[in-house]
Parts: C-alpha cells; sequence; structure tokens
C-alpha cells in the first residue's frame, strides 16, 4: 500500500462507494487478484484483504489485474498528479501524451533534462514503481477500452494504444490480465455517436459536478474560424468540434461523462488526442477540494452558485500561446478574426510553421508579428518546452521575449501550462469584478493553491 494513502479513511470510502475518491486510489484485493475504483459495486472486501495504491500503475505491477465491473480504465485522473508541476507530475503528463511510446523512457527523461535512472527513482518513491510500468499500464486500460467501446479492429486498437506490434499486445494482455483482446469483445458492443461523425468514441469521465455548458461556450466564444465549431440547440451547447491533424474530434457533453469521437488517418495519435482533450476539458479536477478552499472566502457565493465551474484549458500549447499573443488588448472578436487569418482555414500552424510563415497584411502590427516569430522560433528549437517544462520556468522564459508582458504569461499558465493557481492579475474584467462584489485584495492570497479558478469564477459572475 502506499505510504501517502490512510487506510482507514480509504477503506471508509470505499464502504460508502463514495465517488468522490474515484481516481483518488485504487483497491486491489489479495483474495481475487483484482483491483477496483471506489466505487465499485461489487461486495466490499474483508480489510485484511484490501491493499491501496494511488495510481493503477502500483496496483498492476504489484501482480494485481482491472475489475471488469468498475472498469478502473474509466476513472477520472488523479487531480494530485493533474495539479503538480514536478518532475513525476509532468512526467505522467508526457507518458499520457504517448511519449514514452515514441521515444522509450530514456527519451522520456531526456525531455525532463533528467537522468534516465533519477526518473525511475522518483517514480518508485511517488508511485511503487517506475515509468516504463505507468506507461505499459497506460497502455493496456487504452486497449481495454478501446476493445469494449469500440469498433476498432484489433490491430488497430494494438497500435492506437501504443504498443509496438499484435503480437506484443497480444503478450501483455494476456500476461497482465489473464485473457487474449478478443475476449472482450464477446461482453460489449461498440458506442456510437449520437449525431456525429463516424469515428472512434471514447467516453472521458470526471469527478460531478462539472459545469460542461459554461466551459463549453468558453471555447465557443473564441472558436477560430475553420478550425473550432459550436452546435448549439434550445441554447445549450450540444457538441463542440475541432479539426486536428489528419481528422477532427467532436465532444459531446452526456449526463455523467463526455463522448469523445474521433476522425482520424493516423489512429497512433489517440492516446494523446484523448489526454489533450482531458486536459483542454480541465476533466481531472476535484471540485470538492477547490470547493474547500474558495468558499470560505469573499468568493463563496459565486462558488456555490456554480459548483462545477473548470477552467479551459488547450488542446494545443502553443496555439494557445499564439491565441493569448494575438488577443493582446483587442476584442475576442477581433481576435477571433485574426486567428483565423493565421490559420487559414486549415489546421493551426505548428511553431515550426508559424516561424516560417508570412504575417503581414493579416492585420497584425509590426511588433506583434515580431512576437509571435520569437516565440515560435522558441518553441520549434526547443528553447520553450510548453509541454513537459516546468511551468515557472517556461513563464520566465516566455517573459523574455519582447511583447510578451505578466498579463500574457499569467493566461498562458493558467490554460496552456495548467498552473491551477495562475493568477491574471493585470486583468481589467477582474478588477472591475473585485470592485463591484466589494473584494478586498488581500482575499487573492486565500484562494491559492486555486486561484486560476477563482479567476473563472470572477470572469463568470
Amino acid at each position: 500500500m502506499s505510504t501517502s494513502l490512510d487506510f482507514e479513511r480509504c477503506y471508509l470510502a470505499i464502504c460508502a462507494r463514495d465517488a468522490r475518491f474515484d481516481g483518488r486510489f485504487y483497491t486491489a484485493v489479495t483474495s481475487t487478484g483484482i483491483y477496483c475504483r471506489p466505487i465499485c459495486p461489487a461486495r466490499t472486501p474483508a480489510r485484511k484483504n484490501v491493499r491501496f495504491y494511488t495510481h493503477a500503475a502500483s496496483a498492476e505491477a504489484a501482480g494485481f489485474r482491472p475489475c471488469r465491473r468498475c472498469r478502473p480504465e474509466l476513472s477520472p485522473g488523479s487531480p494530485g498528479w493533474d495539479a503538480r508541476a514536478d518532475l513525476v507530475g509532468r512526467g505522467l503528463r508526457l507518458i499520457d501524451d504517448g511519449i514514452a511510446d515514441e521515444v522509450g523512457v530514456a527519451g522520456l527523461a531526456r525531455r525532463l533534462h533528467v537522468t534516465e535512472r533519477h526518473l525511475h527513482r522518483l517514480f518508485v518513491a511517488e508511485l511503487g514503481t517506475g515509468p516504463l510500468a505507468v506507461a505499459r499500464t497506460r497502455r493496456l486500460l487504452l486497449a481495454k477500452q478501446l476493445l469494449t467501446e469500440t469498433s476498432l479492429p484489433i490491430t488497430d486498437v494494438a497500435f492506437a494504444a501504443g504498443f509496438g506490434s499484435v503480437r506484443q499486445f497480444n503478450a501483455a494482455m494476456k500476461e497482465s490480465y489473464g485473457f487474449a483482446p478478443g475476449d472482450l469483445r464477446k461482453k460489449v458492443g461498440p458506442l456510437r455517436a449520437v449525431g456525429g461523425p463516424e469515428g472512434v468514441t471514447l467516453r472521458l469521465a470526471y469527478r460531478p459536478p462539472y459545469d460542461a455548458q459554461a466551459l463549453l461556450r468558453f471555447l465557443a466564444s473564441r472558436a477560430i474560424p475553420g478550425i473550432e465549431s459550436t452546435i448549439f440547440q434550445d441554447n445549450l451547447v450540444t457538441s463542440y468540434q475541432r479539426v486536428i491533424p489528419g481528422g477532427a474530434i467532436t465532444l459531446t457533453p452526456a449526463s455523467d461523462h463526455i463522448r469523445l469521437t474521433v476522425s482520424t488517418d493516423d489512429t497512433r495519435q489517440l492516446a494523446r488526442i484523448v489526454a489533450r482533450c482531458r486536459r483542454m476539458l480541465d476533466l481531472d479536477a476535484d471540485p470538492d477540494a477547490i470547493a474547500a478552499v474558495l468558499e470560505p472566502t469573499a468568493l463563496g457565493p459565486l462558488v456555490m452558485k456554480r459548483p462545477g465551474l473548470r477552467v479551459p484549458g488547450a488542446f494545443d500549447a502553443f496555439e494557445l500561446v499564439v491565441r493569448a499573443i494575438v488577443g493582446q488588448q483587442i476584442s475576442v472578436a477581433g481576435a477571433r478574426t485574426l486567428l483565423g487569418r493565421i490559420a487559414g482555414g486549415d489546421t493551426f500552424p505548428t511553431a515550426a510553421e508559424l516561424a516560417e510563415k508570412d504575417l503581414t497584411g493579416l492585420g497584425l502590427t509590426g511588433r506583434r508579428i515580431a512576437t509571435l516569430g520569437a516565440v515560435a522560433r522558441a518553441v520549434a528549437d526547443g528553447q520553450i518546452d510548453l509541454d513537459g517544462g516546468d511551468p515557472a520556468e517556461t513563464s520566465a522564459q516566455l517573459l523574455e521575449i519582447p511583447g510578451i508582458g505578466p498579463w500574457t504569461v499569467s493566461y498562458i499558465a493558467l490554460r496552456a501550462l495548467r498552473d491551477p493557481d495562475a493568477w491574471p492579475g493585470g486583468d481589467l474584467v477582474l478588477r472591475k469584478k473585485m470592485a463591484q462584489l466589494a473584494i478586498e485584495e488581500s482575499e487573492i492570497e486565500r484562494w491559492r493553491p486555486w486561484r486560476a479558478y477563482a479567476a473563472l469564477h470572477l470572469w463568470n459572475a
């Protein structure tokens, strides 16, 4: 059992099947060899037969298999790892992005600027197992979800989940789970997106409450023409769609999850797409922990009114940097127009593509063009790592680029770097809302470490 978990608290949670703990830990049962989510409907095991683990990979490394009833692959991500900016937290996010599958653990360590041995030591200290085992568990759980929820051929499932071959996939499933991939196909038929495009459809779980409408409206108001679109029905957002390299995604809010439909010509990118959608929709946040800090403050009435408010992230971090720079001191509508011109009606340019792109004649000032070129070159050359770098270090690097000020960096940290404590203090709307609500400056410190969520509550007030 992980030393960071309290046995009594965890056991009470599984007795109550408390959904607040879903994704925070996993329950392994020694008498069955199975590990479950806290909400598993199966009979509560005896105390003597229970072990608790902070990560699914830890349970699997100890020899346990995922439960077929509660399906650990559907758990929301751990809010602890989602919010952390240390090496383990950043490493886990890169593994979710499929980096370890592409370049191995050695490449992952290089991306984090540490030795492979040091990274392994940190993972074992935190999770009880190394990054290689974590990457393997991620592949297996994604494959399990694809087998039960989609009609993808087993060969495509193998490569979509990150395995190098079908033979490797079959061997890993039999060794870890005790059954062949084809066995799951006999249990559940494929899901289909209602009214959406044909493609691979998966469920993305979250911790309730979740204000999907507020987040999707935020994205809708900032949708880049030709890249993003939103469908409304009876004044409600029914789906959000965007173009991605090699395909498109559709996100549809359901009663207890978000339905993701992916149309792509390269299913090997599926793991990365799922991870990016989860971050964009802030699905791994813990609303109870956030409310526990914000409700006792002057923001209390706003938090109680919108308990499931989340921070809109970004599907692509570099795209968000460009959004922040273009949106400086102009309206949201004006920024959308300029961003549509930069995109040119196709997929949004990568950093390397934008560094070579001629931006004159699009309505941007010369200073803005110079700033965009400088940041694009820095990201393309690897000088700035928007996905695996330390948020504080990345923010400092962005501040060194002429034309990028504190507000822009704070906005980037809030949405692209996923810093839950980012606070765009110079934002005029935030200042105006605080003045209207008679909220003193001294209150801002009381909102730590969730000031990004405080900003969203004020923006939505």
